[in-house]
């Protein structure tokens, strides 16, 4: 491991990206990250994509439960959840959410710029424009085009991970989404993994293995983009 001086604040903040199908663990990977951070000295704030980036995010969950009748909130396993938002995939919607993620990128380039100015050493992106591309029909080309479009417009991450999980696993954990849906979400994962070309992707194990094999990458993208960094080998 590696000991870390906190950032000059002339350096813009490194971004680290999470992304995956719904119950995946990316909340688990992300708190054992910033942990780890923090133990390095490293200043971090957090970004939620959908909170913090989406824009008219009320609205859209609004008329989507307006409009799907699908179940609100998060699913546990003593209280699963029935939600019909990004699993609605017919084409008026499709070519609506075509129109609001590009929106979305725009929004993340600006509050990425803006956040320049935080005096963060790091920013966590719990989900980042991969998890809204992820919902649009890759197998189509007017899509893959679109992607192209979106992934221009956003910034590219430090670190982006791909979050990879049985569908059948991650349902159990968060039963949101129907199994089929999950399936076909995951595949469009790994499509759109293709497609960006900078996703790192962290595969099924334990949740001790994936921390460390997480870990391992974020730091070293951090070190590798950071030059001014001084390093020390920790023990062991």
């Amino acid at each position: 491991m590696w000991l870390f001086q906190t950032m000059s604040s002339a350096h813009a903040p490194k971004i680290i990206s999470f992304s995956g199908i719904d119950g995946a663990g990316k909340s688990t990977q992300i708190s054992a990250l910033k942990t780890c951070l923090a133990e390095h000295g490293l200043r971090v704030k957090s970004l939620e994509f959908w909170d913090d980036v989406v824009v008219f995010s009320r609205f859209r969950e609004f008329i989507s439960y307006k409009a799907f009748k699908g179940d609100q909130g998060i699913g546990t396993p003593e209280k699963p959840l029935n939600r019909r938002d990004k699993n609605v995939t017919s084409l008026p919607v499709t070519v609506m959410r075509l129109f609001f993620y590009l929106a979305d990128s725009v929004s993340l380039r600006l509050i990425l710029e803006r956040m320049k100015a935080s005096g963060a050493d790091v920013v966590i992106c719990d989900r980042y424009i991969y998890d809204e591309l992820a919902n649009v029909p890759l197998n189509r080309w007017f899509a893959r085009a679109f992607v192209r479009l979106a992934l221009w417009v956003s910034p590219k991450p430090d670190a982006a991970f791909l979050i990879d999980a049985d569908p059948g696993a991650a349902r159990a954990r968060k039963p949101e989404y129907p199994l089929e849906f999950l399936r076909r979400n995951r595949e469009s994962y790994l499509t759109l993994r293709q497609l960006a070309g900078r996703m790192i992707l962290i595969e099924p194990s334990s949740i001790e293995a994936a921390e460390a094999t997480m870990k391992a990458a974020a730091l070293e993208r951090i070190s590798r983009s950071q030059p001014a960094l001084s390093q020390v080998p920790l023990a062991g």
